[in-house]
Order: structure tokens, then sequence, then C-alpha cells
């Protein structure tokens, strides 16, 4: 590992500084868990190292019925999982948390880190996917709010520009009778990147039994996470009968990208996709009969 500055400021405006002044050889560091393993590798050769955790705003973790869920840059994925805003309300993100490693990998890595690594199999980003969440970003220039599905270029590739990092993320609060869900393929538990990963969310008038929204996104498939927006009209309007979910399946596997690696060739994750497709709509349906 080349040496390196590393420095722990405790406000937004100092860290803004920093990024400024270090013309783009800074790497803000939110949880470690992955930036670490990078700079070990030679993957990335940082000057500065600027850890973010000590900042207020970036450990902000706050449900609020009329904005929804924010949660900071530096929030731990262990404190998002237990958090009750997120078990009562986006019951996919605390599914997609609670897989990240183990538990000593949750207590560091961040939500945060985990979409600004840039990685098709994030598992954080398909649920937020699902409640269309806004990534709030902050610079030289002042914030900018994107939705998180622009946020991603590609492989470790970001919107991000110099001088910039991510604030927090903003899941807009969800509709009633709304239920989601996230499944992902390993091969073994010692692998931890997914194969595949599927997050789902469903919303169904309960005069009706028909859905009114629906969600797919879909990790580790493409060059970037990804929404698969025809089987979600697909499925808008309709009695989700298995017949149509095995419509809305060929179509997700229909809409994907997947390289062919170690892990699995890409006929192989178009298959996994139908199944965890499949899995995630029928535990929806599941918990939204549940609830009543």
């Amino acid at each position: 590992m080349r040496p390196f500055e590393f420095v722990r400021p405790n406000s937004l405006d100092e860290a803004l500084a920093i990024l400024v002044n270090s013309n783009g050889l800074v790497k803000p560091l939110a949880g470690g868990t992955d930036l670490i393993d990078q700079m070990k590798t030679g993957r990335c050769r940082p000057q500065v190292v600027l850890d973010i955790k000590d900042i207020p705003e970036t450990q902000r973790l706050e449900y609020v019925p009329d904005e929804g869920l924010h949660i900071g840059a530096a929030v731990s994925c262990t404190n998002v999982a237990a958090y009750e805003g997120t078990t009562l309300n986006y019951p996919a993100i605390a599914e997609a948390t609670s897989l990240i490693g183990g538990i000593q990998i949750q207590n560091r890595a961040s939500v945060g880190g985990n979409i600004c690594n840039g990685s098709p199999s994030a598992d954080t980003v398909p649920s937020l996917l699902c409640y269309e969440g806004m990534a709030i970003i902050i610079g030289p220039s002042g914030q900018r709010t994107i939705p998180l599905e622009e946020f991603f270029l590609g492989p470790g590739k970001t919107v991000l520009e110099k001088g910039e990092m991510l604030l927090e993320v903003l899941l807009p609060a969800p509709q009633t009778n709304t239920a989601s869900r996230y499944l992902r393929f390993i091969p073994r538990e010692e692998m931890d990147i997914a194969v595949a990963g599927v997050g789902s969310l469903l919303t169904v008038d309960p005069a009706t039994g028909r859905c009114r929204r629906a969600r797919v996104s879909l990790a580790a498939v493409a060059p970037t996470p990804m929404r698969a927006k025809a089987t979600e009209s697909l499925l808008e309007g309709e009695l989700l009968t298995p017949e149509l979910i095995r419509e809305a399946e060929m179509s997700a596997a229909e809409a994907i990208s997947p390289i062919t690696d170690v892990r699995g060739s890409g006929a192989y994750r178009r298959e996994l996709v139908k199944v965890l497709l499949r899995r995630t709509l029928n535990r929806c349906l599941e918990d939204l009969e549940k609830a009543g």
C-alpha cells in the first residue's frame, strides 16, 4: 500500500475544503471495507483518505413521515438494519443491509459506501432503487439531488465529480398497502458477492387486488444496478396471477445483459433472475395478505 495522509474532520465545511484542495486525489472513507482492500491491491491510490464518520450530517438516520427516510453516507449497515424506521417502512432495506458480509463487516460498512463503490452487485442498491431513492450530493458548487438510478455510470464509476461527496440518501415515504423484498444468490456463504440479486416492491389496491405500483430492480446482471421498467409496466394495473408473474420473469430476463465469469454464466444469471423475481414477488404478496 502506498503512503497516504489520513484526515478526520468533524464538520462538513472542513471536509469540503479538503476535497476541493486535494485535486481529486482524495477518497472519502465511510466504512472502508472496500476502499482499504482496493488500496492494498493497488486498484485505488489516493494521496488523502478522508474519514467522514465524525461529520454529524453523514450520521443522520431519521424517518420523517412527510419526507421519508434519511440515511447519512456514513451510517453503518448494522444501524440501518436495526432502526425501527427502516424495519417498519422499508423492510427490503433491512434485508439487504443484513446480508453484507458478517457482523463485523456490517458494523463498519455503510450504505453510502456500498453505493459509492459503484459495484454492479451492490446489495443495498436494488432495494434503494425500488423505493426510488434520491442521492444528495454536496460539493464546491453546493448541493444537488439526483435520482439514485442516475448515479451509476458503469462498473466502479459514478456521477461524483472532483470535490464532491455523497451526503445522504433520501427514500420517499412509502405508500400504504406496499410490500418489498430483496433476495440474492451466492454459491456459498464464504463468497459474499451476489451472482444475481433482485429487489421487488408492490403496492396493491386492497379493494380490487390489482397492482397499483410495481418496482423491480436487479443487481450483478448489467454494467450497473438497474430497474426493469418494462417488467414494472407489465405488472401495474393487473391482477398478480401466477401466469402474470411468469410473464414478468421472462420480461426481466430479457432486460438484462449479464456477463459470464468465474461466478456464473450469462445464461445462469438469466435463470437466477427469473427465480429470484418470482420469489420476491410472491413474498411481497404473502406480506400484503398477512397485513390484511
